[in-house]
């Protein structure tokens, strides 16, 4: 018994090459990086980290975690693809290894493809430098972000060097994320360093309204708005077209 892939085999090649991807691989996508590329009045990338950032050592399978090394391909690829016109990269995530993090926020930030951001729920720790490389960022106003000096847990050697190297750890996130938003160097570090809010750690956590108000997120939004916005780049990118004179042929006598 055929099906309609059989009797119309025309139409149905057609309807693929029309879709940037066909469902069952939609479906795939979801599954395996929790990312999706539609085709609707533009064609857009979804890109999700969510739970902990996974970087060199994997994480147990009771953590919900955004794995590096399935994000970084997948941001070449958005870069390289012709179809794809923009990034929208959305955020739930507490943080996680730092220089994966910063790696990817470093991958987002250099892509010449408009990109947006938004928080939703949380962007805590190394997920602030996330949220902030795209060129236009967003944040739910029920969302946070938590920001705080760099941290490991761990066997870790008592010597001067340690001290050091997380010094230029925090340099480096800090160089970052303002060089990305309009937070002052010494905002964010009086921020980070802040001891009479957080009971057991030091620190701040930023509402969606505060963020925005610190300058480390662009404005308060929702998806929609997010989407809305990351159209308008995409258009503002495209080239315009002269337009074309007619011009009056002169009749013949």
């Amino acid at each position: 018994m055929s099906n309609d892939k059989d009797l119309f085999p025309e139409e149905e090649r057609e309807k693929e090459k029309n879709e940037i991807l066909p469902s069952e691989k939609q479906n795939d996508q979801i599954r395996e990086s929790g990312s999706i590329t539609t085709k609707g009045k533009h064609v857009i990338h979804c890109l999700t980290i969510i739970g902990q950032i996974e970087g060199h050592y994997a994480l147990g399978p009771q953590n919900k975690t955004t794995k590096y090394e399935h994000v970084i391909p997948q941001l070449f690829a958005v870069e390289q693809t012709p179809e794809i016109e923009g990034l929208l990269v959305l955020l739930n995530t507490v943080g996680g290894d730092v220089e994966a993090g910063l790696a990817l926020a470093e991958l987002i930030a250099g892509m010449k493809k408009p990109t947006v951001s938004l928080v939703l729920g949380g962007g805590h720790s190394i997920g602030v430098p996330l949220a902030v490389a795209a060129q236009r960022s967003f944040i739910a106003p029920s969302a946070s972000m938590t920001l705080h000096p760099v941290r490991m847990t761990g066997l870790m050697i008592g010597v001067p060097q340690t001290l050091y190297y997380f010094e230029k750890m925090q340099d480096r996130i800090t160089r970052f994320v303002t060089e990305n938003s309009r937070i002052s160097p010494q905002r964010f570090r009086t921020l980070c360093m802040n001891t009479g809010e957080l009971v057991t750690d030091i620190g701040t956590v930023l509402d969606g309204e505060a963020a925005v108000n610190e300058g480390l997120i662009d404005a308060l939004g929702s998806l929609s708005d997010a989407t809305e916005a990351l159209y308008r780049m995409i258009e503002a990118k495209k080239p315009k077209r002269s337009p074309v004179k007619n011009e009056k042929k002169g009749k013949q006598k």
